[in-house]
């Protein structure tokens, strides 16, 4: 990874106070814009029984809904990397939010489950587009050494938006229906959409854009500490997908709560979570050790995720869901880190991909398979067994994980022979 140059020459006070304008500006629009395709998909979630009613959906078909936005948002990982970095980032983001907004009006107006399927397959592609260049665009305003913050700040977004959702949604359902929260909150996106291009701004670069190409993207399957991170991410994802997607369900099927009181539940959890994003990259920044924070959550992820399968004291779920709430996605940043900090900024959309890639194949496995185990267990228990069984791994990896980066940085360090 090259070295940032420590001797630059002082920009004056007139163009440091605008460009430090422009970044605050920007991260608070990637964030706000971010919010908007979290309230669909966690829309699908919270009203998932009304719409599997309407849809005359089955377990297995809700989870391929999820599967099917899923898989082609995994697969647009590394081209969008790929077209953020030899393009820049900004432009990728807006299309983005337009367009994976105008697929969420349309969702609330279908009435065939081949068509929501159809709808979901085309979100997909459309929220790939915002996932690298978001996360780019917002770490490039940051020095090196915060930008493990800065990548936990950018999901703070979609978790406030979950927030919101689950506060406002069931109000707006119990007055209008499943799919006025869809058409109203799309509009709203549209608006943030437009407002993002005209304010937001890439940060000003010193030289022209470091030439990348195809076969860079290549490149990072020959690195072994991709494929420990890819297989975190994996995990990583599917665990949070896994309790987001099928936690209000599991609240109403299993636990016979309401969807308000379910919707209640889940805002409580997104609250925990949205601070502990940036939080858990501030902590990695200050202990300079990612895979501690990694192994650490994992390791609380585990004990909480089982404990889901087996609590029925009310009380008792909503301590276990705010425990697993707080670390859920605390490692974010440093997991997205470290590729960076190993490979180098100049691929960071690129290496941000392959490892989302990896996150989303997660994602996609384990919203279907709990699906599926419902439907033939009839109950959530051994879906989120499983999952802390996968939290378990995980650890194990990141001990793997710890050792590589040591080596790695170690090799950097060292001086030339």
């Amino acid at each position: 990874m090259s070295k940032e140059k420590s001797a630059q020459p002082a920009a004056p006070a007139s163009i440091v106070k605008p460009v430090k304008r422009d970044g605050v500006t920007t991260v608070g629009l990637v964030i706000f814009g971010q919010s908007f395709p979290a309230l669909t998909f966690g829309g699908i979630a919270l009203f998932l029984p009304l719409i599997r009613e309407d849809l005359q959906m089955t377990f297995s078909q809700a989870g391929m809904l999820s599967v099917a936005s899923t898989l082609t948002y995994a697969l647009g990982q590394i081209p969008a990397g790929y077209l953020s970095d030899r393009f820049g980032p900004k432009r990728l983001f807006f299309i983005g939010l337009l367009g994976s907004t105008l697929l969420s009006l349309n969702f609330g107006l279908i009435h065939v489950f081949s068509h929501a399927m159809i709808n979901q397959v085309a979100a997909g592609v459309f929220r790939a587009l915002m996932f690298a260049p978001g996360l780019a665009l917002i770490s490039s305003w940051f020095p090196p050494e915060r930008r493990a913050t800065a990548m936990g700040l950018y999901s703070v977004g979609s978790f406030s938006g979950n927030i919101f959702l689950s506060l406002v949604g069931p109000l707006l359902v119990n007055h209008f229906g499943w799919r006025f929260p869809f058409i109203v909150f799309s509009v709203a996106g549209m608006g943030a959409a437009f407002v993002y291009l005209a304010f937001a701004k890439e940060k000003p670069r010193r030289g022209p854009r470091e030439r990348v190409g195809m076969l860079d993207a290549f490149q990072l399957f020959k690195y072994k500490i991709m494929w420990i991170c890819g297989a975190i991410q994996f995990i990583r994802l599917g665990v949070v997908i896994g309790f987001n997607f099928w936690l209000p369900s599991l609240l109403v099927a299993d636990r016979g709560l309401t969807i308000q009181a379910a919707g209640l539940v889940t805002a409580m959890g997104a609250a925990f979570t949205a601070p502990s994003n940036a939080l858990g990259g501030y902590v990695s920044d200050r202990l300079k050790n990612p895979p501690l924070v990694i192994g650490g959550a994992l390791a609380v992820l585990a004990c909480t995720s089982t404990l889901l399968a087996f609590v029925h004291s009310i009380p008792l779920l909503l301590v276990v869901v705010a425990i697993n709430s707080i670390f859920l996605q605390f490692y974010f940043g440093p997991l997205f880190y470290v590729p960076v900090e190993v490979l180098g900024q100049r691929i960071a959309g690129m290496s941000t991909g392959f490892s989302n890639l990896f996150a989303n194949i997660g994602s996609l496995t384990f919203a279907y398979s709990l699906g599926v185990v419902k439907d033939k267990a009839g109950t959530f228990t051994w879906g989120f067994v499983g999952i802390g069984a996968a939290c378990v791994v995980g650890v194990m990896l990141t001990i793997v994980l710890a050792r590589m980066r040591n080596r790695a940085l170690a090799a950097q360090s060292a001086p030339d022979m």
